[in-house]
């Protein structure tokens, strides 16, 4: 608690210097709005605009996101129990790590056109990697010892995976969450600068060709709240996933 209180502190204390060097300098609007500037932005006209652009991207991003996590979970429980699945595609997701994922957006625009599935398929699988990376290190690493003993005592696959890697790799699982969240909104806004007709990242080039920067911050500031606000989930459901296993 004391922790955000620090932190929300610093961030108003920041907004209040940046307000005060905008009006004392005389920074132009066009190089750096005030803040006051930029809350005005959610009002009006300028308002309906970014809310009406905000829906397809939270879209987008959600379904990417939670399709990456599906997807992540059932690849790295492959991956832990088939020898053959891990050799096959453990090379492959260290190669995709290592390539800049942004060069290939274009070609699943060239894939899948300019439309939903597009910017879907890139968010997905700009979420997917790290995600089913930290979930197959989690169930490889879970406690040797302790997957013995279940399977001297009779323990199938299915009970070793519930009752011991599974709950061992949550902390793991969460922290590719945590990651993968904040890359289904990059990979997303991506796409939208690519090619779009609406969403945030529309909206940002859009009003960037009218020299409109203070629209510019405007939907970024919403885009931040966004992956705030999917990270936050993330969070949130790792602290019920925790308390539940440290209830039973």
């Amino acid at each position: 608690m004391r922790d955000n209180t620090i932190a929300g502190l610093a961030a108003i204390g920041v907004l209040i210097l940046w307000e005060a060097l905008t009006y004392a300098f005389q920074i132009p609007e066009l190089m750096l709005p005030a803040p006051s500037v930029i809350a005005g932005e959610f009002a009006g006209e300028s308002g309906r605009l970014i809310l009406a652009n905000t829906w397809p991207t939270a879209v987008q991003t959600v379904s990417g996101f939670a399709a990456a996590a599906l997807l992540g979970i059932v690849v790295a429980t492959a991956m832990v129990y088939s020898d053959i699945v891990r050799e096959t595609l453990y090379p492959y997701l260290v190669a995709f790590q290592v390539i800049p994922k942004i060069a290939l957006a274009p070609l699943f625009v060239l894939w899948l056109g300019i439309g939903f599935w597009s910017r879907f398929a890139f968010a997905t699988f700009m979420s997917f990697f790290p995600i089913v990376i930290a979930l197959a290190a989690g169930l490889k690493d879970a406690r040797p010892e302790a997957v013995r003993m279940c399977a001297a005592f009779g323990g199938t696959k299915a009970q070793i995976f519930s009752q011991i890697r599974f709950p061992y790799a949550v902390g793991y699982l969460f922290a590719g969450l945590k990651i993968g969240a904040t890359m289904s909104i990059i990979g997303v806004v991506i796409g939208e600068f690519i090619t779009a007709d609406r969403g945030l990242g529309y909206l940002i080039l859009w009003a960037t060709s009218r020299s409109d920067t203070p629209l510019v911050m405007a939907a970024i500031v919403v885009l931040c709240a966004l992956g705030l606000g999917i990270y936050g989930l993330v969070v949130l459901a790792e602290r019920m996933v925790n308390r539940v296993y440290a209830g039973g």
